[in-house]
């Protein structure tokens, strides 16, 4: 099963009645992930918080990832109205959602195509910030 189908699926608990994903994608809070090449893996692993951004038809969700397995969310750490994302440059683009988010070069597609559809008012409601 692909990561996308993974997540789109184990998000599912933390969406309201009716709500779609339309993006799904992870990424990395915390200090740079550059940081892992002069820091090391262990102490990145440590200093990381693992995130899952969706993005659905109503508002965009960040829940907290689990450090073990990156792909099963853990809690909403935050729900809010759409919002631009982008653009994305580099291996790992920051995104501001809460706080900085690091996007790996893989999933700016997503971000890429949210943005678009965003511009261009193709998202339903704008969902509620808590």
């Amino acid at each position: 099963m692909a990561l996308r189908d993974k997540l789109t699926e184990r998000v599912q608990p933390y969406l309201e009645p009716g709500e779609q994903v339309r993006w799904v994608f992870p990424a990395v809070g915390g200090p740079s992930p550059w940081l892992m090449a002069l820091a090391g893996s262990l102490l990145y692993l440590i200093l990381t918080k693992p995130k899952i951004v969706v993005i659905t038809d109503r508002r965009i969700l960040v829940l907290k990832g689990n450090k073990a397995t990156q792909s099963k969310p853990k809690g909403v750490e935050l729900s809010g109205p759409h919002v631009a994302l982008g653009p994305l440059k580099g291996m790992w683009a920051p995104i501001q959602l809460g706080n900085k988010l690091y996007v790996h070069r893989r999933f700016h597609k997503d971000v890429n195509e949210y943005d678009e559809a965003f511009r261009r008012g193709q998202l339903g409601g704008t969902g509620a910030a808590s």
